[in-house]
């Protein structure tokens, strides 16, 4: 298949996102997407085999993304490790409290609606969040390295512990409609990981 295959099933993919983001999986028809792509209603199923296969390509894809930011700035970024970890989590504060559905965390929003509906999509909700945790665990490993942050003697644990610190937090402020349990995430991960300001 080549790449106009490539580009059209991503196109889709790319205009899904936000559509998604915004309604949840089950709420949006696939007739809704395509015209939004522009891609003829008959032809979804030439670059999905079935919807369900479709919410996995977009797990993918949305990871996918995702990993290639979270490296740039926790592998890649400017300052300490300590600091390219706490501009992670600050970065996490302000898309997730701000209005629209860029930036949101389609974990949050697909986590709790089509784990019990498909396995295919909680396996790839599984393997991108994993993904995240073993990044962010490699960060809190560096700043014990550098000096910047206290030796974790689990650094897989923290970092489990923070990830769910933040998916829990993101979820309350979605029910809240405010930032205060995101706020309250920061301090809290600022006094987990014994840096200033706790």
């Amino acid at each position: 298949m080549g790449n106009e295959y490539t580009d059209v099933r991503q196109h889709i993919l790319d205009t899904a996102k936000p559509i998604i983001l915004g309604k949840g999986f089950s709420a949006v028809g696939l007739n809704e997407l395509l015209a939004e792509a522009g891609v003829p209603k008959g032809s979804f199923y030439h670059y999905f085999k079935s919807k369900e296969l479709f919410g996995e390509a977009l797990l993918d894809s949305y990871f996918a993304d995702y990993q290639a930011r979270l490296d740039a700035l926790l592998k890649h970024g400017q300052g300490t490790a300590a600091q390219r970890l706490m501009s992670y989590w600050t970065a996490w504060l302000e898309t997730q409290s701000s209005e629209g559905a860029d930036g949101k965390c389609l974990a949050v929003k697909l986590g709790g609606e089509v784990c019990d509906l498909s396995e295919a999509m909680r396996t790839a909700l599984h393997n991108g969040t994993q993904r995240i945790i073993e990044a962010l665990a490699d960060c809190i490993s560096d700043g014990g390295k550098d000096g910047s942050l206290p030796v974790q003697s689990d650094a897989r644990n923290t970092a489990l512990t923070l990830y769910s610190l933040w998916l829990g937090a993101t979820l309350l402020a979605k029910i809240r409609r405010d930032r205060s349990a995101l706020e309250a995430a920061l301090t809290a991960t600022q006094s987990l990981l014994s840096l200033p300001g706790s």
